[in-house]
């Protein structure tokens, strides 16, 4: 899956004055939305017991979300390019059942 992150986006602003970043909490709902494609339906009480992030993503930079996995734990790594910026591991605790 890829996305990019519109300069016009309402988190970035605060993040940060005059050299805005991409929050890697915004960086996760993308890849919470490539899990859930993945899995054919919304899931819920997750966890994401490892996140690392190696660099950071620019407002209108592309980025491409890999998963390994099915429902209901995947390992993720997000990409800009060739650079790796983020890795981890995303959980639905609840095996994948909608609430």
């Amino acid at each position: 899956m890829q996305f990019t992150v519109p300069r016009e986006h309402p988190c970035l602003p605060g993040h940060f004055p005059g050299r805005p970043l991409v929050p890697g909490v915004v960086v996760l709902e993308h890849v919470l939305r490539a899990a859930e494609a993945s899995a054919g339906r919304p899931l819920e009480a997750l966890r994401l017991p490892q996140v690392k992030f190696m660099a950071p993503l620019l407002p209108g930079q592309s980025a491409r979300i890999e998963l390994d996995g099915h429902t209901p734990r995947w390992k993720f790594r997000v990409w800009r390019g060739d650079e790796l910026i983020a890795r981890g591991e995303l959980v639905a605790a609840d095996g994948g059942a909608v609430a």
